[in-house]
């Protein structure tokens, strides 16, 4: 009898077209881990010197992807993460509470009648669904669009010391008690995600966790410990720091191109949408020893946050494997953008309009503890996304290049392998499908859905071919299409101006070939519009709420 309902509801739901093709004992769990404003060479095994010794064990025993590209920033990267469509596609072209006028469809916020989150689609196959982690997508919340359970950061960011800042949900669901400064964001989002895996188990169902951490996002927070570990390093500055990062990076292969990438010059603050003047980055020997200790603190907390962060994938991991689950779990790692060069005189150092301030003597040593409100700059943010140009909001490779691990002992035989080909975020909602044996629907709850934009990485994993494709990017109007080894990609603080790269000989950005290559440039630039008015892209021009506004103001000036 309970096998016949079973089968009633497979055949007879709203959700039917979703079909499971694979046995319940063989489909693995899965887990997509996304940390928030990793620049592309900041872990162990992309050349980074921060240890994460647990993300470098998933790399060696796994693929590392090379060219994957997110969607430049928070919101729209996540939205078209669990969704597998653009984040014009789904409202989301734009930030939560942007300030974009209404109406422009594509930036009004989170639609739900034209898709669906990797949640709901495992979930009707059978799946139990959670998140633990920074949602940041809105309207709605992660129960409304999937998720069985839910710990978490509803909005952008916020302090990791307050715990009042972390929901719940559903409301009335167990909750975990922390004593008087016990209480570290990314240890309780850890706890949970273990939690959440425990409750799978005694299900009996798989699971889908996605495991979203809000570190090592401003502001920088992080025990003092995990801080002292590393002042003194970076204490010799961001252009030793970054040539050293370079060098290793070369050694482990993740630049292999032909040529091997140059490094980019050192970067500059860019200007805000045509309204302030980039300038150039100093040399760390320029700067007062006052200013020198200073950006090293900031910089030590950042590699504290994410030191921690990798011992608390530690700690699922050894879970996972007391659960006897680990093995035939896929862990899909990934960053949202770039590292982020964001410094302004309005709020993102102090707050309230503080101008930035130096930090000396007792305030320099409590630098990342609970009541300071810190980011790391745009020095660092270069050595973040070595060796490329640009930063987190830009459609340049340091903006939109995120380090991509897959890891499935049971599932990938690829050990320690480096794949170069493109990929896209959009990729991992038709991955989890094909790896749960389940199919996009053309449907959902009477809704018609958008066909999927990615494809999945399946063949990745076993080493097969994959065919060319088409990827397209757009934030703010910096903008890119990538074809093949060409890329035509521009920047609003440089006027919109189309730059033209090959990216195989280039792929640090260093030589522009769009005066050399008119053709190329105008048969590109016309296959992106004729993407971007199919997806809801607007000119920025036209809705930017920043228009007209000059709002840098940096640290290194």
């Amino acid at each position: 009898m309970k096998n016949a309902l079973i089968l009633w509801l497979l055949l007879f739901s709203p959700t039917a077209s979703i079909a499971q093709k694979n046995p319940a004992g063989s489909r693995p769990n899965i887990i997509v881990l996304l940390v928030d404003d990793v620049g592309y060479s900041d872990i162990g095994c992309y050349g980074g010197e921060i240890k994460t010794p647990n993300l470098d064990r998933l790399a060696a025993n796994g693929v590392r992807m090379t060219q994957v590209y997110n969607s430049a920033r928070c919101c729209p990267t996540r939205a078209s993460l669990l969704t597998g469509l653009q984040p014009h596609q789904v409202g989301l072209g734009h930030m939560v509470g942007s300030g974009v006028p209404k109406g422009n469809i594509g930036y009004n916020g989170f639609r739900s009648d034209n898709n669906l989150t990797i949640a709901e689609a495992l979930k009707s196959a059978g799946y139990f669904t959670a998140m633990s982690g920074k949602w940041h997508i809105e309207p709605g919340n992660p129960i409304g669009r999937g998720f069985d359970e839910y710990y978490g950061m509803l909005g952008g960011f916020g302090s990791c010391w307050n715990p009042k800042l972390y929901k719940r949900l559903p409301e009335g669901r167990p909750e975990r008690t922390y004593e008087e400064g016990e209480f570290y964001a990314t240890d309780a989002i850890t706890d949970y995600a273990m939690d959440f895996t425990d409750k799978a188990k005694q299900s009996n169902n798989p699971f889908f966790l996605y495991l979203a951490y809000n570190a090592p996002h401003f502001p920088l927070h992080a025990p003092k410990a995990e801080t002292d570990k590393y002042f003194d390093y970076y204490k010799r500055g961001w252009d030793k720091i970054r040539a050293e990062r370079y060098e290793r990076m070369k050694k482990l292969g993740v630049l292999e191109m032909n040529p091997i990438p140059e490094l980019s010059k050192r970067g500059e603050v860019p200007g805000s949408n045509r309204i302030d003047t980039p300038y150039p980055l100093p040399a760390w020997d320029t700067l007062s020893t006052e200013k020198q200790l200073d950006l090293a603190r900031r910089m030590a907390i950042y590699a504290g946050m994410l030191d921690r962060l990798d011992q608390n994938v530690g700690r699922l991991l050894d879970h996972l494997k007391q659960q006897n689950q680990l093995d035939n779990t896929l862990i899909i790692f990934l960053s949202d953008n770039g590292g982020c060069a964001e410094w302004t005189e309005n709020g993102f150092d102090g707050g309230s309009g503080l101008k930035y301030k130096v930090h000396t003597g007792a305030e320099l040593d409590g630098m990342g503890l609970a009541g300071t409100y810190h980011h790391y700059g745009t020095g660092w943010a270069n050595v973040s996304n070595t060796p490329f140009n640009s930063y987190k909001h830009y459609a340049h490779e340091g903006g939109i290049s995120t380090p991509f691990i897959m890891y499935w002992p049971a599932g990938i035989n690829q050990k320690n392998k480096i794949d170069h080909r493109p990929g896209h975020i959009t990729d991992i909602m038709a991955t989890c499908l094909a790896v749960a044996g389940v199919t996009y629907p053309a449907t959902y709850t009477d809704r018609k859905l958008l066909p999927l934009e990615g494809m999945s990485l399946v063949p990745v994993m076993q080493g097969k071919p994959t065919p060319d494709r088409t990827i397209c990017v757009e934030h703010e109007g910096n903008r890119m299409i990538r074809q093949g080894d060409w890329k035509l990609v521009s920047a609003n603080y440089k006027a919109n101006r189309w730059e033209l790269y090959n990216i195989k000989n280039d792929r640090s950005e260093q030589h522009d070939l769009a005066t050399q290559q008119p053709d190329r440039v105008r048969m590109m630039a016309a296959q992106y519009d004729k993407w971007a008015a199919d997806r809801n892209v607007v000119d920025w021009d036209l809705i930017s709420p920043f228009k007209g506004k000059k709002i840098t103001e940096s640290i290194e000036k």
